[in-house]
C-alpha cells in the first residue's frame, strides 16, 4: 500500500512539473517577456538571480504604500483647489518622508523575505528529491540482515586487493 501511495505521489508530482513547465514556457515565450530579456537590465537580472526576486518582493509590498501616497497626494491637490495651499505643502512633505521610511523598512524585509524563501526552496527541493529518488531495493537476507538488492558481480572493481 505504501509503494501505491508513493506511485501516486510520484506521478501527482510529475503532472504538477508538466503543468509548471507549461506556465513558465508561456511565460518566456511571451515577446515581452522576450523584449524585456534581451535589454541589458533583463541581462543583469537573469545573471543575478537572487537580485531579481528581491526587486520583485520589494515591487509587490511597496505597491500599497505607494498607493496611498498617491491618494494622499491627490486628496491634497483637491483641498489646495479649494484654497488651503500651506496645509498641502506641509502633508506632501510629512507623506514623503514616511513614505521614503516605509519603502526602506520594505527593501530590508523584501530582502529577509526572498533571502528566506530561496533558502526554504533549496532545502524542500533537496529533501523532494531525497525522499523520490529511485534508490536500490531492500530485501532481507536469511539471517535477519537487510541487504541491498546486488548482486555481487556489481561489487566486482569496487575493492581490487
Amino acid at each position: 500500500m505504501a509503494k501505491e501511495e508513493l506511485r501516486s505521489i510520484s506521478r501527482n508530482l510529475q503532472e504538477l512539473q508538466k503543468k509548471l513547465s507549461l506556465l513558465i514556457d508561456s511565460f518566456q515565450n511571451n515577446s515581452k517577456v522576450v523584449a524585456f530579456m534581451k535589454s541589458p537590465v533583463g541581462q543583469y537580472l537573469d545573471r543575478h538571480p537572487f537580485l531579481a526576486f528581491t526587486l520583485l518582493m520589494f515591487i509587490v509590498m511597496s505597491a500599497v504604500p505607494v498607493g496611498f501616497f498617491l491618494l494622499i497626494v491627490i486628496l491634497t491637490s483637491l483641498a489646495a483647489l479649494l484654497g488651503v495651499i500651506i496645509l498641502e505643502g506641509l502633508v506632501i512633505a510629512v507623506g514623503g518622508l514616511s513614505l521614503l521610511c516605509i519603502l526602506c523598512g520594505l527593501g530590508f524585509v523584501s530582502l529577509v523575505m526572498s533571502g528566506m524563501m530561496i533558502a526554504s526552496y533549496v532545502v524542500v527541493s533537496s529533501l523532494i528529491n531525497y525522499w523520490f529518488s529511485p534508490r536500490p531495493l531492500i530485501q532481507q537476507n536469511t539471517n535477519g540482515d537487510f541487504l541491498p538488492a546486488m548482486k555481487s558481480a556489481d561489487f566486482e572493481g569496487l575493492y581490487q586487493e
